[in-house]
């Protein structure tokens, strides 16, 4: 029953301000203008609601301004277009709420009054049921004097000021500014009105709440002020605000501080030795836009719980500056860090935004190191996509979704044929970015190599080879720097004989006897008779080879089972290479088996695969051809032949 009677009154306080407008509505003139301000009309659906503001109609025509108001039913007004003229009606219509009606909220837009009227609006105000009071675009405010204004008994609780335009060029700044200094409320809005400076309040004020976002306010605001002791907001967003360590003075004075904004402002800290003193209270801090560098992380406040640097230029993170126990929050995007900063100083730390920086290659222990983040934002960084990001990328895995904006935040930036790829498509492999399976992998490749290397030189006694060609070339160097008379070798012998000393009785008996004694002067070399004593054997053999037309082997096992008969074997066949020469003349005395030849007389087995051999024959019958085919061989007219050979022969 209660609530039908409350909708029906409510019913009938419409239907009659319907019918009040239409009696308004006509009486005007053709150039009248009808203003009508509602809100929280009805509700839809038709539940039962008390009624928190009906319309205020007022209307402006070129003989006078009427505001038709229904008392006692209004919780908010909206009135626009304040003059001198009309202040009179505004402040009538005012005094009719007094405290105890509802109207609670006031805007005034579209203000040009001078001073003493603002002032009379200010103090009417004051002294009425108004709780929020907004003005918006006060413009022509002149004729600024003091004011003694009436601070009691007031239902007051916020004060917003937008855009205020002072035409005035000389006046008294303790006038303005001492009005709003002193005000006895909780909360002040001084916005967008190239406010240059504000006094402290004169006593202990009850400021909660002040903001004075886009003014011309400086380092002097509020510095040795002792009465903002209940003061908990302040916002300076958008001033001139340069040092940081005189902010920091400014609010160690404010005892319940606990956010402060002051952000795009022009604030530098270059680490003087002055220590910056911050309100113990202050909780969050938001210094993003500014000019700030490294230096700032020796001026912060160390009981701050969320701190924001976005937008500065800051490139590192310095490790043990400063220890911020208590920060949970800390944005540092927009800078220019190229990566990941430790927790060592922010040891409560919960959420860190780090984006656009210049991150190439984040650190992948950060969660290891920060154990207490439960929120990573990383994006939009330029990465560099290698295997250092490989173990970053596993973070997303491991980290349960601690990446805010993955993947879609998360791309390439470097090299230049992964541009555009989203780190989660990004893989190499796991040889490619394992530094220690890559070491141990090429440890095994090496040993196997070296293996192959030592197996191969044992095989085929490279060892050997090398120690021969060592005493070949020192045994030529030496030539070469010898006396004049060893220089310029010419042919003496027809051939050197290298054989086995087992096989030493066919020599002498069988070759050298049917060479030397028989048709023509063969000189033949023996090492028995034409090695020089004095000189190394290796040298005598180099000298003998090089002073032979030819070099008759005479092969037999006890050939291959011969060391010196493979060094002489080896430097004469360094000489058909080294000369271009066909000096080599094998004889096989005795067949020799494949598998009693060492691996390292492959030069033999070549030899005696490509080369024709002469082979002694058993049957005498055979010999003499034999013998006429060695001859012609070694048949050559040598200089010093004739001199050389022996008296007895023919």
């Amino acid at each position: 029953m209660t609530q039908n009677m409350s909708f029906l009154r409510n019913f009938f306080l419409y239907k009659c301000l319907f019918s009040l407008t239409f009696w308004n509505h006509v009486s005007l003139s053709v150039e009248d203008e009808l203003f009508i301000s509602v809100s929280n009309n009805f509700p839809e659906d038709g539940s039962n609601q008390n009624i928190k503001t009906l319309p205020l109609l007022y209307t402006k025509s070129k003989t006078n301004v009427d505001w038709v108001v229904i008392q006692n039913t209004t919780e908010s007004l909206s009135l626009s277009e304040i003059t001198d003229d009309n202040v009179k009606e505004l402040l009538a219509l005012l005094s009719n709420f007094r405290q105890g009606s509802r109207l609670q909220n006031l805007t005034l837009t579209n203000v040009s009054v001078d001073w003493n009227a603002l002032m009379d609006i200010f103090q009417t105000v004051w002294h009425s049921s108004i709780e929020y009071f907004n003005i918006s675009n006060v413009i022509q405010l002149s004729d600024i004097e003091r004011y003694d204004f009436d601070y009691s008994g007031t239902s007051m609780k916020a004060l917003t000021l937008n855009k205020i335009q002072i035409t005035d060029l000389y006046f008294s700044q303790d006038d303005l500014y001492r009005i709003f200094a002193d005000m006895n409320i909780a909360d002040m809005t001084i916005a967008d009105s190239e406010m240059i400076h504000m006094l402290c309040p004169s006593s202990k004020s009850p400021f909660r709440y002040l903001n004075f976002l886009k003014n011309d306010l400086t380092d002097f605001l509020f510095q040795k002020c002792d009465n903002l002791l209940q003061l908990e907001t302040l916002i300076l967003h958008k001033n001139k605000f340069e040092s940081l360590r005189k902010v920091s003075f400014m609010t160690s004075r404010m005892k319940s501080l606990t956010y402060l904004d002051m952000s795009n402002n022009l604030l530098r800290h270059d680490g003087a030795d002055v220590r910056c003193q911050w309100a113990e209270s202050l909780s969050e801090l938001d210094l993003s836009s500014n000019q700030l560098a490294d230096a700032v992380f020796e001026c912060l406040p160390v009981n701050v719980k969320k701190l924001s640097l976005q937008n500065n230029q800051i490139s590192n993170v310095p490790r043990g500056m400063v220890e911020l126990k208590s920060l949970e929050e800390l944005n540092l995007a927009s800078n220019r860090l190229a990566d990941l900063p430790g927790c060592s100083g922010f040891t409560s730390l919960q959420f860190l935004n780090i984006e656009m920086n210049l991150i190439l290659t984040p650190s992948a222990d950060f969660f290891q190191s920060c154990p207490r983040v439960r929120e990573l934002q990383a994006g939009h960084n330029p990465f560099k996509c290698s295997c250092e990001l490989q173990a970053f990328i596993g973070l997303e895995r491991q980290s349960g979704g601690k990446l805010f904006g993955w993947p879609a935040a998360y791309v390439c930036e470097y090299p230049e044929g992964s541009r555009g790829t989203e780190l989660k498509d990004f893989h190499l492999s796991q040889l490619a970015c394992n530094t220690t399976l890559l070491l141990v992998t090429a440890l095994l490749l090496t040993l196997v190599l070296v293996a192959a290397v030592a197996f191969l030189c044992i095989y085929l006694d490279v060892p050997w080879y090398v120690r021969m060609t060592w005493q070949w070339t020192q045994t030529k160097r030496r030539a070469w720097h010898g006396p004049p008379g060893d220089q310029g070798l010419v042919l003496q012998f027809h051939a050197f004989i290298s054989y086995s000393e087992r096989d030493s009785l066919w020599v002498k008996n069988e070759l050298i006897p049917n060479l030397e004694k028989g048709e023509g002067c063969v000189q033949l070399c023996q090492h028995e008779r034409n090695f020089v004593p004095g000189k190394s054997i290796v040298e005598n053999i180099i000298n003998c080879i090089e002073k032979s037309y030819k070099s008759i082997f005479v092969l037999s096992p006890n050939f291959v089972q011969s060391e010196w008969c493979h060094y002489e074997l080896y430097f004469a066949h360094h000489k058909l290479f080294s000369e271009n020469s066909n000096s080599l003349i094998l004889i096989l005395l005795e067949p020799i088996p494949p598998y009693l030849i060492p691996a390292r007389y492959h030069k033999l087995k070549a030899l005696m695969a490509k080369r024709t051999y002469l082979e002694w024959p058993k049957e005498r019958s055979k010999r003499p051809l034999f013998w006429a085919n060695l001859r012609a061989a070694i048949s050559i007219n040598l200089a010093k032949a004739d001199e050389n050979c022996y008296e007895d022969v023919g």
